[in-house]
């Protein structure tokens, strides 16, 4: 038999009355307190009437508490734990859906955003202390091999940084980042839109039966509970909240992986963005999303990703070309440098005329350029010393850019 409590039981049989995130059931659960709630509801005492129809045909397909009794019971069997807001593991990050508020919320799932009433958790890492240094990377199902080299790197990365990886355990972007992550022997969670003990899609069981062994399989519904199409968008509002940043990597014009990222943004967290290529119809809700959120972050590598989610401030090193040897001399010197000829010597009358400069600049300047070795002084005048291949390399750039010098 199920060794839950009474306040637990409620909290399940009440996710099983109503989808999780169902706003009206959340403000009664804080009012009355989960216990108090169940029987007012079963009691037809609910808020509004739309709730009160859900849980009379909800009713008739049997009692709520035995039918939570039953899913604890399963549970247990399976070796999955019920976390609830009083137990030491629940994420407290997820509470800040309370005031989660999502611009022209028409439908359903963008109006009953409230925190969750309790998860199902497979995994033997501790919720809250896992979720508490974490970042979701989300995307495509149907990636390109352009996103699937990007999710698994960053998963990869990030586990490797001592990151937690968070998605949501499909196919494509979701998989990769998982993969990647269990590739670097890190932390992964997927927050699953089913029960724990049901993987979906089933293609990915091995990899769930990895995770479950290594990280953490959550959910919100009890085992055996289906994966229906609305689910997926309700967990959505889990990954945003329960980490530091998404990484949106991959997304069709339509995806719910810009969902997730929508409501990062809508709780001040950061929300990342890889590009694409233009062409690619998997790259559409990426560009769309960056084009119309001014606040969303272009990220191309981990670097940029730590940078916006690191504690510590962390800057991400500028893409620079390679270094050149003039790129540490001043205009005066770059400018004798330039106007030198590719070949033969010059004197020190003839190169100040050249470029422009007093002889004693020029003097002053060939000095340091010596010291540089990028020039080398022959009798009465000075050459360019110029590196192997170097010679044939520069008279393509002379050519290619149109160049007038000597």
């Amino acid at each position: 038999m199920s060794t839950y409590d009474e306040t637990t039981l409620a909290r399940v049989a009440l996710t099983w009355l109503a989808e999780p995130g169902t706003r009206s059931v959340y403000a009664l659960v804080t009012e009355v307190g989960p216990v108090a709630a169940l029987d007012l509801l079963l009691d037809g005492g609910a808020p509004q009437q739309e709730l009160r129809d859900s849980v009379a045909a909800r009713s008739q397909a049997g009692d709520a508490r035995a039918i939570a009794a039953e899913a604890l019971e399963r549970g247990e069997r399976l070796g999955a734990r019920v976390i609830v807001p009083d137990d030491d593991e629940w994420p407290a990050s997820v509470e800040q859906l309370r005031t989660l508020a999502l611009a022209d919320a028409r439908r359903r799932v963008d109006r009953e955003t409230a925190p969750p009433l309790c998860f199902w958790v497979r995994g033997p890492l501790p919720l809250a202390e896992t979720l508490d240094r974490s970042v979701a990377v989300v995307g495509a199902r149907a990636a390109t091999p352009y996103g699937l080299h990007v999710a698994r790197d960053l998963g990869y990365g990030l586990a490797d940084r001592d990151w937690t990886v968070v998605s949501g355990g499909a196919f494509g972007i979701d998989a990769a980042a998982h993969r990647g992550a269990l590739s670097a022997g890190g932390r992964t969670v997927a927050v699953l839109a089913c029960g724990v003990d049901r993987p979906y899609p089933m293609g990915n069981t091995a990899l769930f039966d990895r995770i479950a062994d290594s990280g953490l399989l959550v959910s919100e519904w009890p085992p055996e509970a289906e994966p229906l199409r609305p689910r997926f968008l309700i967990r959505n509002r889990v990954i945003a909240a329960g980490t530091k940043g998404t990484v949106l990597v991959e997304a069709a014009a339509r995806s719910g992986a810009t969902q997730t990222t929508r409501r990062a943004l809508a709780l001040d967290k950061p929300a990342m963005v890889v590009p694409g290529p233009v062409t690619s119809a998997m790259s559409v809700g990426t560009h769309e999303f960056l084009r119309e959120e001014p606040k969303a972050r272009l990220v191309t590598g981990l670097a940029q990703v730590l940078e916006e989610v690191g504690r510590i401030g962390e800057l991400a090193p500028v893409p620079r070309g390679p270094q050149r040897p003039t790129d540490l001399i001043d205009d005066d010197a770059r400018a004798i440098v330039e106007v030198m000829p590719r070949r033969g010597t010059i004197g020190v009358d003839d190169l100040a005329g050249r470029a422009g400069l007093a002889v004693r600049t020029v003097l002053r300047k060939l000095s340091l350029l010596e010291e540089l070795a990028l020039v080398v002084r022959r009798g009465d005048g000075y050459a360019l010393v110029t590196a192997p291949g170097a010679r044939r390399a520069a008279h393509h750039d002379d050519v290619a850019g149109g160049s007038t010098r000597p």
